[in-house]
């Protein structure tokens, strides 16, 4: 019986492996780091594919002929083709759960940076004005009972909303996809989009780019936002229109963004919010922290050692396919699986 192949690309340092001790170092397998021009051609008779960042095409995904599990290294799974996995039977794994209080932690902190004015107090104090910073502070609300509105309300911002909530906000949030019995027990009212966009005074983004074009803030979008609202992206930089988020910015109707990713990453020396004084950045590392990068590792392996076995993995974003593939059930089904769980 010929081992279990495992082929992931061999990119930059920095980018996590698996860790075999997570059930995988006992197992009969053979784990190939290939370069990435390699990486096509050495991925049609794998067993499983570990992608890490670089994007997985539909074209890829059709040359395979043995594959049984393709693994994501994070909640979000846009850079995987997972409708041309799941067309050819694919599971599609994440890692859902690793990252949720790290960003969680994150996005409040750009929250309340962005309120409290931060790092523009910083640069005053740092430019010997001093007496500018409470003339400044006089024209802030408030944060308590500031009105926090959610798009999208999986894991993550219902971690956020328990910690908001601790701070007096109104919470409300905006999730076509999730029942909406699940938000009172967070403390959060569910709201139209509309209604989030028009009544919040912070806006917090938490779509997958799986989510889809239609699903992008766009200029309409931002137009709708309440005069001085805050907008705070811990989610996909593809999901704005950064164009038209710089336009509301500079023109005042946003008072500040806090953003943890961005349309380009790393961006452009021209791009205008890196000059902005109204906009406090991060180089997307809301998930980081000193525990994050083993979690994942080990949480990947985990999965790994399940399907090199035999059996479901536990994190599959496309849960359809598990019944018709070759794996063995070991588990409840779950209906609450999915790219943005």
């Amino acid at each position: 019986m010929s081992k279990f192949r495992i082929v992931t690309p061999d990119l930059p340092a920095g980018d996590p492996d698996i860790d075999e001790r997570a059930g995988l170092g006992a197992l009969d397998v053979a784990y190939e780091c290939v370069p990435e021009a390699d990486f096509a051609a050495a991925i049609r008779d794998a067993d499983a594919i570990y992608p890490k960042s670089l994007r997985l095409t539909a074209a890829m995904i059709a040359t395979l002929t043995r594959c049984q599990v393709i693994l994501g290294t994070g909640v979000g799974v846009d850079h995987i083709d997972v409708a041309a996995a799941t067309a050819q039977g694919i599971p599609v794994t994440n890692v859902p759960h690793v990252f949720i209080e790290e960003v969680a932690e994150h996005a409040m902190a750009l929250m309340l940076a962005a309120h409290r004015q931060v790092v523009t107090q910083d640069r005053l104090v740092r430019a010997g004005k001093w007496q500018d910073g409470r003339p400044e502070m006089l024209k802030v609300p408030r944060l308590l009972g500031q009105t926090l509105g959610f798009i999208g309300f999986g894991r993550i911002p219902r971690a956020v909303a328990m910690r908001a909530r601790a701070f007096g906000m109104y919470l409300i949030a905006f999730d076509p996809y999730i029942e909406e019995l699940v938000m009172p027990r967070y403390g959060v009212a569910p709201a139209t989009l509309d209604e989030v966009l028009s009544t919040a005074d912070v806006v917090s983004l938490h779509l997958p780019g799986s989510a889809g074009a239609s699903a992008r803030l766009t200029g309409h979008h931002f137009a709708r936002m309440k005069p001085g609202a805050i907008f705070i992206n811990t989610g996909r930089g593809s999901m704005v229109d950064e164009p038209a988020l710089i336009r509301a910015l500079q023109s005042g109707h946003l008072s500040h963004a806090g953003l943890d990713v961005l349309e380009t990453e790393p961006p452009g020396h021209n791009n205008p919010l890196l000059s902005m004084q109204n906009v406090t950045l991060s180089a997307h590392t809301a998930s980081a922290s000193a525990r994050s990068d083993a979690a994942r590792r080990g949480h990947v392996g985990r999965e790994l050692a399940l399907v090199a076995q035999g059996r479901w993995p536990t994190s599959c974003v496309n849960p359809s396919v598990l019944e018709t593939s070759a794996l063995r059930r070991w588990q409840p089904y779950s209906m609450t699986r999915g790219p943005n769980s």
